[in-house]
């Protein structure tokens, strides 16, 4: 299978090229690419409008296939599935569904594993395999776009904060956006994307160049360098000043809110001290604060703190007039954080 492409990798003028070798009319072209990322074939045979000879080219060419459930689990109260998939290479991704009253999102994986080596993070403690291909990133939210559409629900969201970080594989995720943001086809607005990312700061000036209206979210974690390079060894290359500088300057180029991620760890960076550290380095920043609850890890001794350090530690922020929310914690009795089902499952 590895010696077709992937039909999710092209883009629509390289299958236009395709179709002009093989002597197709241009609307050849809308037809298929409608049947991919509107009505969301992924078989041959489903394109009906096609001659049987051009469905057959297609097949010898292309293959739909790009990733394979290998392993599905759903939490107690049914809100949150998550599926562990392997690429056509063997390599192990997971993708997450969150459902909640009003939304559906859907938390998605740029690379197989990660280099980040955050210490708190299961996918981190696997180490890195490979980048995904902008049409597996794809993949991963068709698989579950099909399943909802079934229930008679629409996917809200999608959250680029599964295995890997993004930013790592920066032409390929945004390029999965663009093609799923495209209005002839999936046609996913670009503010319902969210990319999160460590903190890798010459690509998050990159991305600010873009003037996107794609969300950001920040990885932050710590305060100041000493505690954050302890969970996060790459802010040994980009320390928090570094990076605070490169959200400023996202915040003033875009106008864009911008989301810091605070997983909240019990005697680790729960305290108040802590959050008055945050609060004094976020001030000024169009921000909000996502503060949350640890999903532990085998290979992270750590725990969450209780309701009330946590109810402490926001209570800091909001008298500093920094906006902030708790998150809801999702999955933890089917180890839904990032990595923790393929961890498991090598």
């Amino acid at each position: 299978m590895l010696d077709k492409k992937l039909i999710y990798d092209l883009s629509k003028e390289e299958l236009s090229e395709v179709f002009a070798q093989w002597q197709e009319p241009p609307y050849r072209v809308n037809q298929l690419w409608e049947g991919l990322y509107h009505h969301l074939w992924d078989k041959s045979q489903e394109f009906t409008v096609f001659p049987k000879s051009l469905r057959s080219q297609i097949d010898e060419e292309f293959t739909f296939h790009a990733i394979e459930p290998i392993r599905e689990i759903s939490s107690s109260d049914g809100e949150t599935k998550k599926t562990l998939f392997y690429t056509r290479a063997g390599n192990p991704i997971e993708t997450v569904l969150m459902q909640y009253k009003d939304r559906n999102t859907l938390c998605i994986s740029s690379q197989s594993g990660c280099a980040m080596g955050c210490r708190f993070c299961a996918t981190g403690q696997m180490g890195f395999k490979a980048n995904l291909s902008s049409g597996e990133i794809i993949a991963q939210v068709f698989y579950y776009n099909r399943i909802l559409k079934q229930d008679g629900k629409k996917l809200t969201n999608i959250v680029i904060m599964g295995m890997g970080e993004p930013f790592y594989n920066f032409e390929q995720t945004m390029t999965a956006v663009d093609r799923l943001n495209d209005p002839q086809g999936f046609n996913f607005g670009e503010r319902r994307f969210t990319i999160s990312t460590v903190g890798i700061v010459p690509q998050i000036r990159r991305f600010t160049e873009l003037k996107r209206q794609i969300n950001l979210a920040i990885s932050l974690h710590a305060a100041n360098d000493e505690l954050r390079s302890q969970i996060i060894p790459i802010n040994r290359k980009y320390p928090i000043s570094e990076l605070l500088n490169a959200c400023r300057d996202y915040v003033k180029t875009t106008h864009r809110r911008i989301t810091f991620e605070w997983a909240l760890i019990r005697d680790f960076n729960d305290s108040v001290e802590q959050a008055v550290q945050l609060s004094h380095l976020l001030n000024g920043i169009l921000c909000h604060v996502n503060l949350i609850p640890l999903n532990p890890t085998e290979n992270f001794s750590y725990q969450a703190p209780s309701q009330d350090r946590i109810q402490k530690f926001q209570k800091v922020l909001l008298e500093h007039q920094i906006p902030c929310t708790v998150r809801m914690r999702r999955g933890i009795d089917i180890q839904a954080g990032c990595g923790q089902l393929a961890l498991r499952n090598p």
